[in-house]
């Protein structure tokens, strides 16, 4: 409603502009006033209030010298016109609507957000925490990983992207859709000492990627 009427304003401003600048021929200034009251009449027909009653002109009609006839032959003129261009743009909607509709289905793609809220899992060590979607039964991954390093105190490595640990698999087709089965992995793997009981200091290692857990769950 409110994008409809800024949109409608927008117009009446830009018309009365030109109305303004008395450079219309008569012919365009009529029709341009006539565009204006429509438009006015249309706005308060959307937003319940009251219907204005015009002449031909597009001026309105002073109830103390129009009949009373007059009067409710206008009024009935003015809501058959303003119900047409509500049927119009419901029609103008729904064509839009189908379009978008018919375009989709030509081409379904789909997405799958992930948000990551913690990392419930005592390591001891850094760690990275990679998530994929997987088919069990081609045995392979179907998308690429999505990363997040996590400290040893269990928070983002990145602190600025804590609570904002998020990701969206997109692109997932209709032959997605007719996979039997979708996975999705999380994988940990802990990057420091070849061994977490390697306290010997002649023997201390550090940066090594080793595999520490897994875990999944059906998408599909």
């Amino acid at each position: 409603m409110f994008r409809s009427v800024r949109h409608m304003i927008y117009d009446l401003i830009e018309w009365r502009s030109q109305i303004l600048s008395g450079t219309l021929p008569q012919d365009e200034l009529k029709e341009l006033k006539k565009k204006v009251t429509a438009k006015i009449d249309y706005g308060n027909r959307i937003l319940d209030l009251d219907l204005v009653v015009r002449d031909e002109d597009g001026n309105i009609l002073d109830p103390e010298q129009t009949s009373t006839i007059s009067l409710f032959r206008a009024h009935e003129i003015a809501s058959k016109q303003v119900e047409e261009r509500l049927q119009e743009e419901k029609s103008q909607k729904q064509n839009i609507d189908i379009n978008r509709q018919a375009k989709f289905a030509a081409t379904p793609s789909f997405a799958l957000f992930v948000n990551l809220k913690n990392v419930v899992c005592k390591i001891g060590e850094d760690a990275e925490v990679l998530m994929s979607l997987y088919d069990p039964l081609e045995s392979k991954f179907i998308s690429e990983n999505y990363l997040v390093r996590w400290s040893s105190c269990g928070l983002p490595k990145d602190i600025d992207r804590l609570h904002n640990l998020r990701a969206v698999f997109t692109d997932l087709g209709s032959k997605d859709l007719k996979r039997e089965k979708i996975s999705f992995v999380c994988q940990i793997v802990r990057v420091g000492r070849m061994e977490l009981r390697d306290n010997n200091t002649r023997k201390l290692t550090s940066g090594l990627r080793r595999p520490f857990g897994v875990a999944g769950s059906w998408v599909l």
